[in-house]
């Protein structure tokens, strides 16, 4: 598995990503957003220098999902999960936790937990991150519920390390 910095240019391939998980966006009753919305909304969240969106690929290449979080969000210590996105025929394959499992332990220093949310009413994205160690945290309903998990500061990690996930 890689991952890509998402850079401005790459907005037709996240674009073709959404396109290809419509059940997240009927989750979420919205439409899929177009080429150009996607474009705007890439612009704009690479204005802020707390936001990493990725791309992530399978050892063939193939996109197989995105990645976008913010550091220091909500608060000081916090690394937020504003989106984990897998390819619907490639769901179920335990690629959303290899991401989130790198995620963890190549934080960026001085993150002290990392907080996700579950849009709607969505009882397969709560386990997904119940199963993880995520505890459910606020219930912002009807539309978000968040789950959050503090860093284990005790094990190793490489703290200098981007938010990558590397090869198996």
């Amino acid at each position: 598995m890689n991952v890509t910095p998402l850079a401005l240019h790459h907005a037709p391939l996240l674009h073709s990503l959404y396109t290809s998980a419509p059940g997240y966006f009927d989750l979420i009753s919205a439409r899929v957003p177009s080429l150009g919305e996607v474009q705007r909304d890439v612009e704009i969240a690479l204005l802020d220098p707390r936001r990493s969106l990725q791309l992530v690929h399978d050892d063939h290449g193939d996109l197989i999902g995105s990645l976008d979080c913010k550091r220091d969000y909500p608060e000081t210590g916090d690394l937020t999960i504003n989106l984990l996105l897998i390819r619907e025929d490639r769901q179920s394959q335990g690629l959303g936790e290899q991401v989130v499992q790198h995620l963890e332990s190549h934080a960026p220093p001085g993150t002290t937990r990392i907080l996700a949310s579950v849009v709607g009413d969505n009882p397969r994205g709560a386990h997904f991150w119940e199963r993880l160690g995520y505890s459910f945290t606020l219930d912002a309903g009807p539309v978000m519920s968040w789950y959050t998990k503090p860093l284990n500061h005790d094990s190793p990690t490489d703290t200098d390390a981007p938010l990558t996930v590397a090869s198996d």
